[in-house]
């Protein structure tokens, strides 16, 4: 039994021996995997140091020091992988790094944590060491860029952001869309890997090419691919913006630490050789962006050449008389702020479109409009586009639609198909629903009816609109958001009567009217007490006062109610709209009200049952803005007169 014990005990020893000699192996290795990680990570290779940080978590899932950098690593191209990773951090082991609340601040932020990351950052400012004023500096910025998403993103603009789709996106960066003066055709750049050579740049991404694209729907585009002949080189070239009716490009090169470029369209449709756009504009250092105004006189660019810190700035130049580029000037400190300034766009509407680090951001590069003011020759202080448009991650390359109803925008968001895509925005106009409700029972028009039309904005807030018809027809009136589907609510005297859909299509322009007439079980019991009656009006054609075959069907109503009710009599009022002048339409309101009067004396109603008046186009149901507007202003309307018995009632 000894010599059994003796020799369990030896091969216990062993066992532990072994066992020890595999996790101090595998302990070091999993420290140099995360040596090998760091090198790549300190480079701002992300995704390259990733896999060895993965690799150490395959090992041993709850290394802090693995998830710690794989967190930041991640923060490039999976925004929830990191916050995940990072508080996973945390939790094992808290101290993991001083920088660790930090991170998770920024994490935090770009996840819309405002108040979470606010919190760490004032955290992090804690652990500040006195010599640290740059950080801390940073820390006190982020912290404002936090409050200034949470202001913005409670308070969307109603509009709809939406991804290009992933024939154009992919796991990898596509910005700086352009797109042809025909709305078709779409350049655009992407570090995806098809980009020329496939071969990684020092960062870990693919060199940036600009590709092409042909719209095949309103909202898919064919197949992309690289643009043939010069325009791609070995290293990056972005485009930047088609110019003289599309025959020529703007695009970014990487050459001479960056510059812009100009190539044109030859005969066979391909692009020829790019040149530089001139020695007054690129310099040895950071051109990153241009836009050329529609005239072909200006040019407002992006550049590090004249910053102290080397941040870019925003200048502008005017072409000489022989085509080249003038010594260019600061578009000012209205506009330059001491971060980054970018990506000019001047829009048809007199809008300068950029790209801020500074001023108001909702965090990274934020969308940025301002006016000049030609009379006190200054820009106006620019305003934050806001969410939707803007997010706390970086937003750019921001390019309004040909006709301006939409824009194109380069944006790292929530829900795309990994780093920065290209989205669409959509600017939706008002619709405005007009019409009157009617009963059922007896097609009388009903006075007094509310009507509130219940729906949603884009980001899924309730939104309602409301209106009550008018006591002398029964008409309503709303402006609601177009795009979207409306529950209708309709109640008379603070009673339900009914609920009903209502599909609003999208509109673009700001002319829009639907007419939608509304018909419920309801009898307008009081119709004749308060001096109308509760009958539709009749309408007529342009510059017309005959009747309608229509209107014969509703004269017949007035006459079976007079009859019906002896002791009533009415007005009768002719209106018009305001296509001629007032004297003009005061008569053609006559013979309109004349032609309603006639026809009701012709079926047996006495004449001094009723009086007829003209109103011509001063008393419009609705503002003669379009021409369904007009239809409804072309009319006929029918009152009750006051009895005298009933005057001091």
């Amino acid at each position: 039994m000894n010599q059994l014990a003796k020799s369990f005990s030896r091969f216990s020893l062993l066992l532990a021996l072994l066992c020890l000699i595999a996790f101090t192996a595998s302990a070091q290795s999993n420290r140099k995997l995360i040596r090998s990680g760091n090198k790549l990570f300190a480079k701002e290779n992300y995704r390259a140091a990733v896999p060895f940080y993965e690799q150490v978590l395959a090992n041993d899932p709850d290394n802090a020091d693995a998830l710690y950098y794989a967190g930041i690593s991640y923060m490039t191209f999976d925004k929830e992988k990191a916050a995940d990773y990072l508080y996973r951090a945390q939790k094992i082991k808290p101290n993991v790094d001083r920088d660790l609340e930090y991170w998770l601040g920024r994490a935090d932020h770009i996840n819309y944590r405002f108040d979470s990351a606010i919190e760490h950052f004032k955290e992090a400012q804690k652990n500040l060491r006195r010599r640290d004023e740059e950080r801390r500096e940073e820390l006190a910025m982020l912290i404002q860029h936090a409050n200034n998403a949470k202001r913005e993103v409670a308070n969307p603009k109603d509009i709809f952001v939406k991804n290009l789709g992933g024939v154009v996106n992919s796991a990898y960066s596509e910005h700086s869309p352009v797109i042809s003066s025909d709305d078709n055709y779409l350049l655009y750049t992407s570090r995806s890997s098809e980009a020329t050579g496939g071969t990684p740049a020092r960062d870990g991404e693919y060199y940036e090419d600009i590709f092409e694209s042909t719209r095949t729907g309103e909202d898919e585009w064919s197949p992309t691919k690289r643009v043939s002949g010069a325009l791609n080189s070995a290293g990056h070239d972005a485009s930047i913006q088609l110019f003289d009716n599309d025959t020529k490009l703007l695009l970014y090169r990487a050459d001479n630490n960056g510059d812009i470029m100009v190539a044109e369209r030859q005969a066979d449709g391909t692009w020829g050789e790019p040149k530089s756009i001139g020695t007054n504009i690129n310099t040895k250092h950071y051109e990153s962006d241009a836009f050329i105004t529609k005239d072909g006189q200006t040019l407002y660019f992006s550049t590090s050449a004249y910053s102290e810190y080397g941040d870019l700035d925003i200048y502008v130049s005017k072409r000489n008389s022989d085509g080249s580029w003038a010594a260019p000037k600061s578009i000012g400190s209205t506009i330059n702020t001491p971060f980054d300034d970018d990506s000019p766009y001047f829009a048809d509407n007199g809008t300068l479109y950029f790209a801020s680090t500074g001023h108001n951001t909702m965090g990274g590069y934020d969308i940025f409009a301002s006016k000049y003011d030609s009379v006190a020759r200054r820009w106006a202080k620019p305003v934050n586009m806001g969410a939707p448009v803007n997010t706390p991650d970086d937003d750019t390359y921001y390019r309004l639609s040909p006709d301006g109803s939409y824009a194109y925008l380069s944006s790292y968001r929530i829900g795309g198909y990994g780093e920065k895509d290209i989205y669409t925005i959509n600017y939706i106009r008002n619709v405005r629903v007009q019409g009157q409700v009617f009963s059922k029972v007896d097609s009388m028009a009903i006075p007094g009816v509310e009507l509130i039309f219940n729906g949603q904005s884009a980001d899924k807030r309730a939104i309602s609109y409301r209106d009550v018809t008018r006591p002398d027809s029964g008409f309503y009136q709303v402006d609601v958001l177009s795009g979207r589907n409306f529950q209708v609510q309709v109640s008379k005297d603070g009673k339900q009567i009914t609920t009903e859909e209502l599909e609003v299509p999208m509109s673009l322009n700001d002319t829009t009217t639907i007419v939608r007439n509304f018909y419920i079980d309801y009898v307008d019991t009081t119709a004749t007490r308060g001096g109308i009656m509760a009958v539709k009006p009749i309408y007529f054609d342009t510059d017309e006062s005959n009747l309608r075959p229509e209107s014969v069907s509703e004269l017949d109503r007035v006459v079976a109610y007079m009859k019906a009710n002896p002791l009533v009599n009415i007005s009768i009022e002719g209106h018009c709209d305001s296509r001629a002048s007032d004297e003009y339409n005061m008569a053609l309101g006559n013979r309109r009200s004349d032609a309603a009067f006639d026809y009701l004396v012709s079926k047996g109603i006495s004449p001094k049952r009723m009086v007829t008046v003209s109103y011509g186009e001063r008393r419009p149901a609705v503002p003669n803005t379009s021409a369904e507007n007009m239809q409804l202003n072309r009319r006929t309307e029918f009152k009750v007169l006051e009895r005298a018995d009933q005057s001091n009632k």
